[in-house]
Parts: C-alpha cells; sequence; structure tokens
C-alpha cells in the first residue's frame, strides 16, 4: 500500500465520520490533501497522520478524541492491521505485512511507469533553460541549468504535464558582431579585439572556417566580418546541440530571437500590451507600466531613438510563449539574473496573465570545480571557462548530472573531482548505481540457479523483516517523491530520495539471505525476497531515468 493509497483510506474514514455524524463538518470540509509520514521512530508504525489536529478546530473537538472516532474507522480498512492514537491527537498506522508487502508486486506490474502520476495532466509547460548566446561553448553554469533543467522536464512529464524543452538562442544584437569580428581577426592572424571574444575556440573555429571557405577572406571586411559571423554561428549552435545531446539533454524547440522580431512577435506582444492598458510615453520613448504590479521601476520598451531594449524581446518572447498556448512558463535564468524576477513577474501581469501561475523565475547559482581541495580550471579551449565537455571528459556524463541535480539550484555549489571518480560509497552517483548493479547480479545469480521468481508465486505476507518494511516503505514513496519534486520545481528531491533508497536496499541485503545456500532448499521467502529485489532494482531505474543517469547492470 502506497502512502497515496493510505491517505485515501483515512479520507474514507473522515467522510464515514462525517456522514454518520461522529464528526460534526460539512461534506465539504473534508480535506483533500491527507498528510501522511513515516514516523522516524519504527515502533511509533509503518506511517503517521496528522488529520485529527488539522480537523479539532473546524469540528469542536479535542485533537485525541477525534483522533480516536478516525482510528476506529481506519483501523477496519483492509490492509491495516492497527490505527492508535500518540501525544496530542498523531494517528500511528501499522499495515498487515501482506499490504506493505504487496507494492513490490505493484512495482513490476508498473514497470517503467512505477512513480508516475496524473496530478499535471491537461496543463501545457514550457520550459526555458540554457539561453546561451552562440558565440562560444557551454560553460559550467549552463551546464548546470542543462541538468537541472532537463531532470525538471523529466519530473514534470513524469506528474502528467506536457512539456516543451525550449532553448532560447541569443542570436541578435552587439556580441554577434563582436563575434564576427573576432573570427575574422583570428582568420587574418590579428588579435581578437578588445572586447571581442577570446580563446582557443576561436582560433579554431576561424581555422575551420577558412578551409572550408577560403574565398571569405577576399571579401571586403565588412562584408567578411558578416559571412564569418554567420558561419561561425551556424557551426558554435551545432556544436553546442551536439554536446548537449551527447549530455542527455534534449530540446523540442530552438527559438532564435531573430526569428522573433522578423516574425513580427514583437509587434504582436506591443499590441497585447497595450490593450490591457499598461504601455505609456515619456521623453519620446515607449515605456510598460511594470511598477503597477511590484517592479522596482518601469521597464522601456523603445528608446526615444526608436531602438528596440532587450526588454521588449523578453515581453514579446513571453507573449509569443502563451499565444502558443503553454499554462505554466518556467525560465531557469543564471545566478546574475536576480533582477529579471521582479520584472518578469510583473511583465506576465501587464499581459493580462496570473503571475503566480503562468510564469516562474528559477535562479541558478555558481558552480566551483576542486580537485586535492583547490579550485581548478579545466578548459583548454575557452580560456578561463570551464565547458560542460571538459566536465563530461573528466567524470562522464553519469556523475556530472547527478552531481549538478543532486543539490537544490538556488544554492551554490561546490564539485569535488576526487569524490567523483572515487568507486566508493562516498560518491552519491556511485553509491545509487551500484544499488541497481548489486541487485542485478542477484538476479542474475537467481537466473543461473534455474530459479523463476517473476512466474512462481509472490506471498507478500512473508516479507515481515524489519529491513523488508523499510525497504517497502521506501519504494512506496517514489509517487509522492515524483509528484513533490514536480510541484515544487525541486528534482534534487529525486536524488536524494534515491540515496535513501539505495541504503534501504543495502541494509536490507545485509539482514536478509535472498538466495538459498547451495545446500537449502529454496522457499517461498526466498521467492519473495527476489520480487522484492526486482520492485527495488525497478524503481532505482525508474529514479535514475528521471535524472537522465543510466542504470547500469554490472560495475
Amino acid at each position: 500500500m502506497t502512502p497515496e493509497a493510505l491517505a485515501a483510506v483515512i479520507r474514507d474514514a473522515v467522510v464515514a465520520a462525517v456522514a454518520s455524524g461522529q464528526l460534526p463538518l460539512g461534506a465539504d470540509a473534508v480535506p483533500d490533501d491527507i498528510v501522511v509520514e513515516r514516523p522516524r521512530n519504527p515502533d511509533h508504525g509503518d506511517y503517521a497522520t496528522n488529520v485529527a489536529m488539522r480537523l479539532a478546530k473546524p469540528a469542536g473537538m479535542a485533537p485525541r478524541a477525534l483522533a480516536e472516532v478516525l482510528a476506529a474507522g481506519i483501523e477496519a480498512a483492509p490492509g491495516v492491521a492497527s490505527a492508535t492514537v500518540a501525544g496530542p491527537g498523531f494517528i500511528n498506522i501499522t499495515l498487515e505485512a501482506a499490504a506493505a508487502g504487496q507494492i513490490a508486486a505493484e512495482v513490476i506490474a508498473a514497470g517503467a511507469d512505477f512513480g508516475r502520476s496524473d496530478s499535471l495532466a491537461g496543463v501545457k509547460v514550457n520550459v526555458e533553460y540554457i539561453s546561451a548566446n552562440p558565440t562560444g561553448p557551454l560553460h559550467l553554469g549552463h551546464t548546470r541549468w542543462a541538468a537541472v533543467g532537463d531532470a525538471l522536464a523529466r519530473v514534470l512529464s513524469a506528474a502528467g504535464a506536457e512539456v516543451t524543452r525550449e532553448f532560447y538562442i541569443n542570436d541578435r544584437g552587439v556580441q554577434m558582431d563582436r563575434f564576427g569580428e573576432s573570427l575574422l581577426a583570428a582568420a587574418k592572424g590579428r588579435p581578437a579585439p578588445t572586447d571581442g571574444y577570446h580563446g582557443g575556440y576561436i582560433v579554431e573555429l576561424a581555422a575551420e572556417i577558412v578551409r572550408d571557405r577560403p574565398e571569405l577572406l577576399e571579401l571586403p571586411e565588412p562584408e567578411a566580418m558578416v559571412e564569418f559571423r554567420e558561419e561561425g554561428y551556424q557551426r558554435q549552435r551545432a556544436q553546442q546541440e551536439a554536446v548537449l545531446e551527447v549530455f542527455r539533454t534534449h530540446f523540442d524547440v530552438w527559438y532564435s530571437e531573430r526569428h522573433l522580431h522578423e516574425s513580427g512577435a514583437v509587434e504582436r506582444g506591443l499590441a497585447t500590451l497595450e490593450a490591457q492598458g499598461h504601455l505609456y510615453r515619456a521623453d519620446d520613448a515607449l515605456w510598460l507600466r511594470t511598477t503597477d504590479f511590484g517592479d522596482d521601476k518601469d521597464r522601456v520598451l523603445i528608446k526615444g531613438d526608436g531602438e528596440l531594449t532587450y526588454f521588449s524581446s523578453d515581453s514579446a518572447y513571453y507573449v509569443d510563449k502563451r499565444s502558443r498556448g503553454f499554462d505554466i512558463n518556467i525560465y531557469l535564468l543564471g545566478a546574475d539574473h536576480h533582477g529579471y524576477v521582479g520584472r518578469l513577474k510583473a511583465l506576465a501581469a501587464c499581459a493580462g496573465d496570473d503571475p503566480d501561475y503562468n510564469i516562474e523565475v528559477l535562479i541558478g547559482q555558481l558552480v566551483k570545480i576542486y580537485r586535492g581541495g583547490e579550485e581548478v580550471r579545466l578548459s583548454k579551449r575557452a580560456g578561463e571557462i570551464v565547458t560542460l565537455e571538459d566536465l563530461v571528459d573528466e567524470v562522464g556524463v553519469d556523475a556530472a548530472r547527478y552531481s549538478l541535480i543532486r543539490y537544490p539550484a538556488d544554492s551554490p555549489l561546490t564539485l569535488d573531482l576526487d569524490l567523483l571518480l572515487k568507486r566508493s560509497n562516498d560518491n552519491p552517483v556511485f553509491y545509487v548505481q551500484y544499488a541497481h548493479a548489486r541487485i542485478s547480479s542477484v538476479l542474475r545469480h537467481a537466473a543461473d540457479l534455474g530459479i523463476d521468481w517473476s512466474n512462481a508465486e509472490f506471498d507478500a505476507g512473508l516479507l515481515q523483516h524489519p529491513r523488508e518494511g523499510d525497504l517497502l516503505g521506501v519504494i512506496a514513496e517514489l509517487p509522492g517523491t515524483v509528484a513533490s519534486a514536480a510541484e515544487l520545481r525541486e528534482p534534487h528531491r529525486v536524488a536524494r530520495y534515491l540515496e535513501e533508497l539505495a541504503t534501504a536496499y543495502h541494509k536490507f541485503y545485509d539482514s536478509c539471505r535472498v538466495l538459498p545456500r547451495a545446500d537449502e532448499e529454496l522457499t517461498d521467502t526466498n521467492i519473495a525476497r527476489l520480487w522484492l529485489c526486482a520492485a527495488a532494482r525497478q524503481t532505482l531505474a525508474n529514479g535514475l531515468d528521471l535524472l537522465g543517469v543510466d542504470a547500469p547492470e554490472r560495475m
């Protein structure tokens, strides 16, 4: 029985108590969000709920008296061994062994779908992340968003949302001309402009362009700069897409800022804002009155000389997303974008939307890399920056993704390369992957012994050892973990859950013999434990998939 199933049992007990008159509440006062948690002390049962304390005040009853009423109803439900009142009104619940163990069969039956839900069914979500200039390699900050953004999209999809992953290409503006000037300078053997782009990758890219299109060097410099800019743009964007695919980060949409301006989206965006009544003119400029919705100052959209500001692009891009049917638009921005939160929220309100629902802005913090206790720079091609390729070359895709996702995105992150390369339990990704590989080894050994556990009868009631109960309890929490990770936009919760699951499995394996020894007969308990092993393996695989991390069969 999962916590969600038990919550339904508790709610049924509340409804029955209301209907019988034992609980003086209206039917509309029955909560849908019943809290069910595993108590820290296993002596208190498998689960606990505070529902009696929540309902005591509206019902006009003492919490313990209300809890006694509900406990009787809960204890009468199939699969519940006992429901007792503790403290100020908590209800501690112990499941029958068969009910607790049945989760293993449910996991095996659900397979890759275990942990998924429809809590966000019907909601269209746009997740925009990375959003880099096509003028250089993706750096460490981009790499963190590549991992976190992709994991967030996977978690939202697992919660039933229709998710579109979007990369906004900053391919317009002065930085593109500086990129072209830098490439042309490198092609002609000159140093890059002071405000241009530096690093070995510029020299390599320029040489590649000259190799394929030597005629560009014969053009007048203004024309040559444009050609080098456009050639460099296409090649660098292709390089970004290729390295992201290696990193298991796929985008459904690569949205060009140039397209935004060339398609009329800017004009349509301004028209939408004007129709909402939030545009005004002052000092020959066109302004958006964002201060009406909490921004610290109004924002200029068109300067007095007619030049569009960058915020006009932001405004048009948001309106364009909404016109494409996205209900929730999530922006993942870097640590230097804190000021964007208020203005983007205000922008949504100016467009007539609900800033607390239609738009969300997540800010990621900086990442540093250490080796031997000292910060290191890995890049050989990009000057002072550390690139996505550098990190993957050092530790591999799995370790890089897992370690970047494992912490809340809004906290600064330090990666210890020495730790990430260790094949030991100190390395979190190794610890979790090893649990999956260890279970796979057990199941292979069972097959070698001719044990066809999957076609044998599974007696869930035999899983009565405390460590079996602990493992079953953790397995049952995956659906709730995924739902909360999606609701809170915190995929790191899945990583921490997997570490708890791996710990529960290792403790179970150390305490409960799964396979019979050479001189022992195969028993129904062996079969039940093999079902439990398979359920744990499936749950680990499902969780790792949500992080875009492999679940190895051997290590």
